[in-house]
């Protein structure tokens, strides 16, 4: 028996080493435990997933969840500064922006893994065996994704790297392509999004369309300086698209004191299934769902009330005693929700831009200011002592009473944006007496879905697209649309100038326009800071109207020559 074994075994042998034998395929590993590019895109779930994942990154930019120093785009420009006076967070540009710097290296990498991610989607998707429908949908999808992370790239570095394949093996010889190649590949990326991508009215709530590819086709044509298509492209989303102003109150509070710019940063307000006509793309957020980022116990993300708002539950009366009900902060406007100061609106927002003397019009507006973005709802700017603790000032206002801590910290109180905190809308989880509607320390999130780009915007791009090409009528009458949906003052043909543009883009969309990359498109950033941001004018140079390229990118690039920025 043993023999007969032993000679099957050996025939066996003699066949396998006398047939032929494709080493290659013989040596391929094909993964059977665990998911690689080969076994994740085989049917549309797969694609889904791999694009959810994009907008998960997306998210995660937009959430700041690498801390508050990610919110430079805001800080040190014209609309805000660090709050707390220090180098920290871009209080100094010449400390911040360094090839060794934190905020530099963290854009770099997180929009370049978006264009990774989405290059392997876009390949895999050519050779997959969805429908042909879903092959061209989902690539331009990812497409979009790759031109809205080098619009990022772009305004933020200047010519960079351009990867238009799946990378699959180490690389180390990246060179810079030129700003103009990188826009131009914008437009591709985008021109092909628009043709293949659902209207914002066929997709679900969150989702990228053809509006968005037509809104950032309008932002590319203008830094590419063709007027034409810029305005016909801004038009395909605000004339053809199912879009609208809001110009009547609607959604959870509609009921409640208030006015429709209030409503729209509400609570469930955000998604065209709330009624809201204007949103174009909104980065959504669920509450205590795995994957939905928020949970009734705080999070670490989506923290722009913490950030924003200021840190009233450390303000103490004149007396010593504590400003604030069970010394604690309150779901309410006065308090702002749990806020710490980190990030505060510069005057040239808070007053400037609306005709306002700093001195004189902390909280009676003059009668003519019709404005509603600037009504007590929607800029908060007066802190009043809610402490019955603390007899001889409950009730009034700190400008009148003010505290000596406000006075030696400003960062304790100053005016800002309701449009970073949910008034009476806080998650149980978070607050602390329903009745008195205080709140745990654990409260900051912003519990609401966030703004990537709302009509207002495209509305705007239009107007400056129509200014630039020497149309002031016609801008005009685009920024009139905006502005008499605030009840505001029209704008004549004469007074319409980019800065003009760029203070109505402020009043309107603060803490959801990306202001770093709108000022680096417009040639504006050094300019505007040194005029309008009192802590960034005196250390900002004209060389940071560029972020510097990481010195880690710059090193591991050893078999090529990545140009680091001048300046640097």
């Amino acid at each position: 028996m043993k023999n007969n074994l032993f000679k099957i075994l050996l025939l066996a042998g003699g066949v396998l080493l006398n047939s032929s034998c494709n080493e290659e395929e013989f040596l391929k590993e094909v993964p059977l435990d665990f998911y690689s590019p080969e076994n994740s895109f085989i049917n549309a779930g797969n694609f889904e997933a791999a694009l959810t994942d994009l907008y998960s990154r997306v998210r995660a930019i937009q959430s700041v969840d690498g801390g508050a120093n990610l919110y430079s785009e805001v800080l040190g420009t014209d609309i805000a500064f660090n709050a707390r006076l220090d180098q920290s967070r871009l209080g100094s540009y010449t400390v911040s922006l360094t090839p060794q710097g934190d905020i530099p290296r963290q854009h770099w990498i997180r929009w370049y893994k978006i264009i990774g991610n989405a290059n392997t989607i876009i390949a895999r998707a050519a050779t997959s065996n969805v429908t042909e429908a879903q092959k061209k949908q989902f690539a331009a999808e990812a497409k979009l994704f790759r031109a809205y992370a080098y619009h990022k790239l772009v305004h933020l570095y200047g010519g960079v790297p351009l990867i238009l394949e799946e990378v699959n093996t180490p690389r180390t010889n990246f060179t810079r392509a030129s700003k103009d190649d990188v826009l131009k590949q914008i437009i591709a990326d985008a021109t092909e999004a628009a043709a293949n991508l659902p209207n914002v009215d066929a997709v679900k709530d969150g989702k990228l369309s053809k509006a968005v590819a037509n809104h950032l086709l309008a932002e590319t044509y203008i830094a590419v300086k063709d007027y034409d298509k810029a305005i016909a492209a801004a038009t395909e989303v605000i004339e053809k698209s199912n879009l609208r102003l809001m110009t009547d109150r609607f959604g959870s509070l509609r009921t409640q004191p208030g006015d429709v710019f209030y409503d729209l940063f509400r609570v469930g307000n955000q998604n065209r299934k709330a009624g809201n006509m204007e949103s174009i793309w909104v980065i959504q957020y669920e509450l205590d769902v795995i994957g939905g980022v928020l949970t009734s116990s705080g999070s670490p993300m989506n923290n722009l009330e913490r950030v924003v708002a200021p840190a009233v539950f450390s303000i103490s009366d004149p007396s010593g005693r504590a400003a604030l009900l069970d010394n604690a902060s309150a779901s309410t406007l006065n308090s702002g929700g749990r806020g710490v100061s980190f990030v505060r609106p510069s005057d040239y927002w808070t007053y400037e831009i609306w005709g306002l003397d700093p001195k004189k019009d902390n909280r009676k507006l003059p009668a003519t200011l019709t404005d509603i973005r600037t009504s007590p709802f929607n800029i908060v700017r007066d802190f009043v002592y809610t402490n019955p603790a603390s007899p001889n000032f409950v009730g009034k206002s700190l400008i009148d009473f003010p505290a000596p801590n406000w006075i030696a910290a400003s960062w304790r109180w100053y005016p800002y944006p309701s449009k970073v905190t949910t008034p009476g809308q806080h998650p149980a989880g978070v607050v602390q007496d329903a009745a008195k509607l205080t709140l745990k320390t654990t409260a900051g999130p912003t519990f609401r879905d966030m703004y990537m780009i709302r009509l207002p915007e495209t509305i705007l791009l239009r107007a400056e697209a129509q200014l630039l090409k020497g149309n002031a009528a016609a801008a005009a009458a685009d920024i009139n649309l905006v502005r008499n949906r605030a009840k505001a003052t029209p704008v004549t043909a004469a007074e319409v100038t980019l800065d003009y543009i760029l203070d109505e883009r402020a009043r309107e969309l603060i803490f959801e326009e990306d202001r770093r990359v709108t000022l680096s498109r417009m040639g504006k950033l050094v300019e505007r800071v040194k005029k309008y941001n009192p802590l960034n004018a005196p250390n900002i140079q004209p060389f940071h109207a560029l972020f510097p390229i990481p010195f880690s990118e710059i090193e591991a690039n050893k078999d090529g020559k990545l140009e680091q920025n001048p300046g640097y």
